[in-house]
């Protein structure tokens, strides 16, 4: 048997799609800090492989339903192992932005993860696999809205245009 599906095995959990889908193959479970893990992943995806958005939204309603079966199947609200939340924020984060403000939207994305600002805390109560997501998606947006306001007032004239 080949050494990764021997690994694979070790891993927690039952290991079927929703499993793959959620954990992104299990990437959820190789650290202590498995967001910033998958926030990482995506990161270094995108550039690579920038998503449309009918994409990121197919990711968003595959994280929703897979999400929820995984933690159902688990027995738990919201399981720190799944993942796909964090890719679907963070390319959210940095859609539409220039790839000069891929890793500032990377990191703000985080920060605001982390820290559950108001309306990302509201968003995270919502039941099933839309708490999962929610809270994920809207720290996404926030952080796209942030970086684009701040690259029009000072890429884009905006300093110019209000005085």
């Amino acid at each position: 048997m080949p050494l990764n599906m021997t690994y694979l095995q070790k891993l927690p959990g039952n290991k079927n799609f929703y499993w793959h889908i959620s954990t992104l193959c299990g990437l959820g479970f190789f650290s202590s800090m498995p967001g910033t893990v998958g926030s990482i992943a995506a990161f270094l995806v995108y550039p690579v492989l920038p998503f449309p958005i009918a994409a990121i939204i197919g990711i968003v309603a595959l994280g929703v339903w897979t999400s929820q079966r995984y933690a159902s199947q688990e027995g738990k609200k919201d399981p720190k192992e799944v993942i796909i939340d964090e890719v679907a924020g963070t390319w959210i984060a940095m859609f539409g932005l220039p790839s000069g403000f891929s890793l500032p939207a990377l990191f703000l994305f985080r920060i605001l993860d982390i820290l559950k600002p108001f309306p990302v805390n509201a968003a995270e109560k919502l039941p099933g696999g839309w708490g999962i997501m929610a809270d994920d998606i809207v720290a996404g947006l926030l952080a796209n809205i942030i970086l684009t306001v701040i690259r029009w007032l000072y890429f884009g004239g905006g300093w110019n245009f209000l005085f």
